[in-house]
């Protein structure tokens, strides 16, 4: 029953009877049983790919049960707090919009990005940097996208709030290049009282991260962390600004699905 619960607990919390909804995980588990029942008899289990990512998810599920445990819950945040972060962020809430959103996302050698930015100066639609994009034979995603201002990056969306219907912007990441443009935004406000439980668990969420982050800080100076081989530069202060350990977003949301600053598609 335990299992069949934590199907439940894991489902996409559509709107279903509990006992349809209880059945249907109890179907997925005896699925899920006869699979791994022949999976083990043909030994899956042994192969490495297998065995690689089965002691990839148990240190993943370890160390964000660690997180879960050693970060304490939020404090109530104070109506002062709560007033301060609606009037310091007009984009998420008083002039909050609808952005619908034409992108295309690339990898861009570093040397080829100022000649992208001149092309998008010069661009009068997103066409002319898909052209200009398969004339240097750099390979690029298309996607549209509807989404309101809470689902994007705030400092991705301070630009994207300032910009017109058909205007073309480039914002780039380590390893990717995303070119936007925007087809049409449309007035969606949220009066402070409307905001206020959204403001609540934005700054419950960031407050645990933070805590996060100094006691996985704390955890690596308390370590001896020898880098090897191609990595042993690393070890000499010359890596890239440390991120998180994947899905520790996701473990202090609460469950919500968190959005690392990714770009628009949250695919950057």
């Amino acid at each position: 029953m335990q299992q069949v619960t934590r199907v439940i607990e894991l489902g996409d919390g559509i709107m279903a009877p509990r006992r349809q909804t209880a059945a249907q995980a109890l179907e997925q588990l005896i699925d899920q049983e006869l699979l791994v029942e022949k999976a083990l008899a043909v030994k899956l289990d042994r192969e490495p790919q297998v065995m690689q990512a089965i002691a990839a998810e148990k240190r993943r599920i370890l160390g964000l049960a660690y997180l879960e445990r050693a970060v304490p819950p939020a404090p109530k945040h104070s109506p002062e707090d709560i007033r301060k972060f609606f009037v310091d962020n007009p984009a998420l809430f008083e002039r909050r919009r609808i952005y619908q959103i034409h992108e295309l996302l690339a990898v861009v050698p570093a040397d080829k990005k100022p000649l992208l930015k001149a092309e998008i100066a010069k661009a009068r639609q997103l066409d002319d940097i898909a052209n200009w994009f398969k004339s240097q034979s750099l390979s690029f995603n298309e996607i549209a996208s509807i989404r309101p201002a809470e689902q994007i990056p705030l400092e991705i969306l301070l630009r994207v709030a300032e910009m017109k219907d058909a205007q073309v912007a480039m914002f780039v990441a380590p390893d990717k290049v995303s070119v936007l443009e925007l087809v049409h935004a449309e007035d969606a406000p949220l009066s402070e009282p409307q905001a206020a439980p959204v403001i609540e668990q934005l700054l419950t969420n960031h407050w645990r991260l933070e805590l996060a982050r100094k006691e996985v800080k704390q955890l690596r100076e308390a370590a001896k962390i020898e880098y090897l081989g191609q990595f042993d530069t690393i070890g000499a202060g010359t890596s890239a600004p440390r991120r998180m350990p994947p899905n520790v977003g996701k473990l202090l949301t609460s469950g919500e699905a968190a959005r690392s600053h990714k770009g628009l598609s949250g695919r950057i």
